[in-house]
C-alpha cells in the first residue's frame, strides 16, 4: 500500500510504514528534524527541466506524467527503495506541492502501482 502525505499538512497523522520525501527540492520552512522519514530520494523526483516546463498546470498532467514514466523508466534504482518498501508494507510518499491531485508524488505512486501489480510478491523458501 503507497500512501500520500502533503509535508505542510497538519491533523491528519499517518501512521506505521516507511515513509519518504520524494521531491528534488527540500519543502520551505520544514526543518530536517521535523520531518520524520526514512529517507530523502531527490533522485526520483522528475528532472528540472520536467518540473519547470509543467509548472503543476493541470491542461499537461497527462503529459508530464508520460514524460515523467519515461525518466523513471530510465532510472530504476531512483525508486527501487520504495517499491522495495512497500513490497514488505505500508510506504508514504512525502511531498511538498500545493496541488495534491498534480504533483510528481501522485504521478510516481501510479507508476509504483502499476508496477506492483505486474510483479506480485515472490514467495520466500524455507
Amino acid at each position: 500500500m503507497i500512501q500520500l502525505k502533503h509535508v505542510y499538512e497538519k491533523g491528519r497523522r499517518v501512521s506505521g510504514g516507511v515513509r519518504f520525501l520524494v521531491d528534488g527540492l527540500w519543502p520551505r520552512g520544514i526543518k530536517k528534524t521535523n520531518l520524520e522519514m526514512q529517507a530523502w530520494l531527490r533522485d526520483v523526483a522528475p528532472s528540472t527541466a520536467l518540473r519547470r516546463w509543467f509548472g503543476h498546470d493541470p491542461a499537461k498532467w497527462d503529459e508530464f506524467r508520460r514524460r515523467y514514466a519515461a525518466e523513471l523508466k530510465a532510472h530504476p534504482e531512483a525508486w527501487a527503495p520504495i517499491l522495495m518498501a512497500s513490497r514488505r508494507g505500508r510506504v508514504t510518499l512525502l511531498y511538498g506541492a500545493r496541488d495534491a491531485e498534480h504533483n510528481n508524488a501522485v504521478a510516481l505512486k501510479e507508476y509504483l502501482e502499476r508496477k506492483l501489480r505486474r510483479s506480485p510478491r515472490r514467495s520466500r523458501k524455507s
